[in-house]
């Protein structure tokens, strides 16, 4: 199997060296990341400027590196263009989770995506972060257990994955859809100038059976996502009610 590894907080990030030792387990593992944090970059993509790779400044211990000037998205574009007969894209790990409404600007949910996209197996992995840096140790076992479930099925398909530190255990969950409180924070910097930071928090308790509650009561949530957007319901509804 040829596992190609990114991720959006940037090459040196310990989360995406975290990844690929657990990755080898599995196969053969190459690692194409942005060479600067991309945190929230959704599924931005490079069109007005060329695209350009270098092998990787720090060492991941035997495995290929190289880091590329532009997006997640970007990374598995090149990387599986540079690298064919890819057979799964992983994605992360992210330091800070990946859960409900905060999958719309992910942009380490966005490399799986892209993959998808491609016609190549797709899996982002995320762990919160808190006032120190995550210790991907604890999270080893876990890491390595998902990867056996999800790797062992051979279907095209796209999964968001969060694991919080000393799991109880796993869950499949939906993805929690809940309103959130979006707060800009003005502020003034050293030269006297105006800026402004942007701030969410949810307005709502996560529902039982969605990734969001399962991690904040202590299981990895394994959410399996899809590229069709469509609300079929009120579609149906539409359909019904409106005809055209």
């Amino acid at each position: 199997m040829r596992i190609l590894i990114t991720n959006d907080d940037g090459i040196y990030s310990p989360g995406i060296a975290a990844l690929a030792q657990a990755a080898r387990k599995f196969g053969e593992v190459r690692v194409v990341a942005p060479d600067v944090e991309q945190s929230s970059m959704g599924h931005a993509v490079t069109h007005s400027r060329p695209l350009s790779y270098r092998e990787s400044p720090i060492a991941f211990d035997g495995i290929e590196a190289y880091r590329v000037n532009g997006t997640p998205a970007d990374c598995v574009a090149l990387g599986t263009h540079l690298w064919s007969k890819t057979d799964v894209v992983l994605s992360g790990i992210n330091m800070g989770p990946n859960l409900g409404n905060g999958m719309w600007h992910s942009g380490t949910l966005a490399a799986a995506k892209q993959a998808v996209l491609l016609g190549i197996k797709g899996i982002a992995l995320s762990t919160p972060v808190g006032k120190t840096e995550p210790d991907f140790k604890r999270i080893e076992a876990d890491v390595e257990k998902a990867l056996a479930l999800l790797l062992e099925d051979t279907e095209l398909a796209l999964f968001n994955v969060n694991f919080p530190a000393d799991a109880k255990g796993m869950q499949w969950t939906r993805q929690s859809v809940r309103l959130y409180d979006g707060k800009i924070v003005p502020g003034i910097d050293p030269m006297n100038r105006k800026h402004y930071w942007f701030t969410v928090s949810p307005l709502e308790p996560a529902e039982e059976g969605t990734d969001r509650w399962a991690v904040e009561n202590g299981y990895v949530s394994i959410t399996p996502l899809r590229l069709d957007l469509t609300a079929d319901s009120e579609l149906e509804r539409l359909l019904r009610e409106r005809p055209l």
